[in-house]
């Protein structure tokens, strides 16, 4: 039920009303004016209950559902009216928000927490705060406004899934005629020139995709963002909101993110989006491979600063009839762990260590110099007391000289990925042309063959791939800084390691396996990530939720001596930098555990 429901197209309209209509006819009691933003869409839709009025902001997660040793728990969540939700929170099952009622971001409800009405919570778990994250006034927006608006993406949907069928029967039926203007003769399967001419068409598909989407995303925001006024307050589901959609979706790329992140080249691909950086003191791992954005043109991080993975950086402020647009300041050498929504109007300063999953403070007294951890945060030790890694470089010369050695090898990472990338694009390519010239034999069974076929030549590819990239050994535990060369390899790994498709279902295990991970019997896993597959070992029966998360790498930052910045590519160092530890996880007990989102 859970793939069906996430299957269908309009689960990809988070944000729209007709998102808020598909969940009332998936059963979900919903009231008049919700608006919702999540694009992780709820399976126990009839025990959902939201009132008029209510907003949930984006990356939340209430579900209805949990597993938990090899059974799954169903439960009710009940929204009052005028309820909000922030972003990246977690609704357990058996939670409840009275009227009026706020639950900051980064925040979760465990089971039998209740909210009452008209109070304000934060943290995980939930608690009373006097912060109010209620930070943009309401506007009129009526039903007129999101009738037009949804009957406006009805017709874009119409015509984008026309345009979709078009090609694909034009694509099936012309393929092998386009195919024999290449070579002699009628195309046959056997001859020669077969390969090549697919080869061909894939070289041109996927030049004209990568030069076209990042030619889209340098320009079309840049044109668009000059018709919304920051601070300035617009209704949902018009023209400035339409643009603001357009702008969010069209300059955050996964694909470019995880090419370019954790290298000196992802600087000049975000200033080439629209980011302020500052003076940058390259690392040449200044920003991870996930990170993501509202407005890249509001957006600045100071100098200094390190990104690890999973950034969200919200410059929108949401009500359920109402945005504004707002600048997101990241202070000077700061260092940001993984999984940290970044709000505007944050409180915090220069030189702060943001730990994992921190709950970001956007009231009382700005921290500066410190460590923030948790949610709601607390305060650590900025900096760690251990010594440096024996392989961290020992002087500006040597750090120079071993970044440059960094750029050289992450630009043949880069090489690599976009060569096997065009390798999975031409196998894709290639089934689908021999299905087209079996097409008039077979019919509809060439088109369930391909249904099946290519799927499955792209996850047994993107495998391989990601075990062909450790040599087919497992990885061992290490201490390193970021400038020695084994990190450089375990970065490439990050640009090749698979999520499997089918959470929650019997495949995942048997992907897991073949990518090697060393997985029991019984698991269940319904959307955990686990990027260093060969340093886990997870025991029978064990419960994996979704969001779960199993991570090798530990990162620390160390102090070196100041030495010259600079902003590009090139030899370069900085006053901070980091070293990574990894290590293996234990065997799971006994008793099956359970890792929750």
């Amino acid at each position: 039920m859970k793939t069906l429901i996430r299957a269908s197209p309009l689960a990809l309209l988070a944000g729209s009303p007709l998102y808020v209509l598909y969940l009332r006819a998936l059963g979900a009691r919903i009231g008049a004016g919700v608006s919702i933003f999540s694009r992780t869409v709820p399976v126990a839709t009839d025990l959902i209950t939201i009132g008029a009025g209510t907003v949930i902001r984006k990356d939340s997660s209430f579900t209805g559902y949990r597993a938990v040793a090899g059974r799954l728990h169903i439960g009710p969540i009940v929204l009052g009216s005028n309820v909000l939700v922030g972003e990246k929170t977690v609704l357990d099952i058996g939670t409840t928000m009275g009227d009026w009622a706020q639950l900051g971001h980064s925040s979760a409800l465990h089971t039998g927490q209740a909210v009452p009405a008209g109070q304000s919570w934060h943290g995980s778990p939930g608690q009373p705060t006097s912060t109010n994250y209620r930070r943009v006034a309401p506007a009129r927006c009526g039903t007129a406004r999101r009738a037009c608006y949804s009957m406006l993406q009805i017709l874009l949907l119409l015509a984008f899934s026309s345009a979709v069928t078009t090609a694909v029967v034009l694509a099936l039926t012309r393929i092998p005629h386009l195919f024999t203007l290449l070579g002699p003769g009628p195309l046959l399967l056997g001859s020669w020139y077969f390969p090549l001419a697919v080869a061909l068409v894939a070289v041109i598909l996927y030049l004209a995709a990568l030069l076209g989407g990042l030619g889209m995303m340098m320009i079309l925001p840049r044109l668009l963002t000059p018709l919304i006024t920051p601070g300035r307050v617009y209704p949902l589901y018009g023209f400035h909101f339409l643009v603001q959609r357009v702008i969010t979706s069209v300059s955050n790329s996964r694909f470019f993110m995880l090419l370019l992140g954790d290298s000196s080249f992802i600087v000049h691909f975000l200033r080439g989006l629209g980011y302020d950086l500052s003076r940058v003191q390259q690392t040449g791992s200044n920003f991870g491979t996930q990170l993501r954005h509202d407005s890249p043109f509001l957006t600045t991080v100071g100098t200094g600063t390190m990104v690890s993975d999973g950034l969200s950086v919200v410059n929108v402020e949401m009500s359920s009839t109402s945005f504004r647009i707002d600048p997101v300041v990241v202070g000077e050498r700061n260092f940001i762990g993984n999984d940290v929504a970044f709000p505007a109007g944050a409180r915090t300063g220069d030189n702060c260590l943001l730990a994992t999953k921190v709950m970001i403070p956007v009231g009382g007294p700005v921290h500066q110099d410190t460590g923030l951890l948790g949610s709601p945060p607390f305060e650590i030790p900025r900096n760690s007391p251990r010594p440096h890694s024996a392989s961290h470089p020992a002087t500006p010369e040597e750090l120079r000289s071993r970044l440059a050695a960094k750029n050289r090898y992450n630009a043949r990472t880069v090489a690599v990925v976009l060569l096997l990338r065009l390798v999975g694009a031409f196998a894709s390519l290639l089934a689908i042309a021999v299905l087209a010239d079996l097409w008039a034999q077979f019919d509809v069974l060439a088109i369930a063959v391909g249904l099946i076929t290519v799927p499955l030549i792209l996850i047994v590819y993107s495998a391989v791939l990601e075990r062909a990239v450790l040599g087919f050994r497992p990885l061992t535990p290490q201490a390193c800084s970021i400038y020695d060369s084994y990190f450089w390899h375990h970065e490439r790994l990050w640009k090749f390691y698979i999520s499997p498709a089918l959470r929650g279902t019997p495949f995942t295990s048997l992907i897991w396996r073949l990518a090697g991970l060393r997985i029991g019997r019984q698991v269940f896993d319904d959307g955990c990530v686990i990027p260093e597959k060969t340093l886990v070992t997870i025991g029978d029966g064990a419960v994996l939720n979704a969001g779960s998360v199993i991570q090798g790498p530990r990162w620390r930052t160390v102090t070196s001596s100041p030495a010259t910045s600079a902003s590009g590519p090139g030899p370069a160092s900085a006053s901070t930098h980091s070293s990574i530890t990894a290590s293996p996880s234990g065997r799971a007990p006994p008793s099956p555990p359970m890792l929750s989102s």
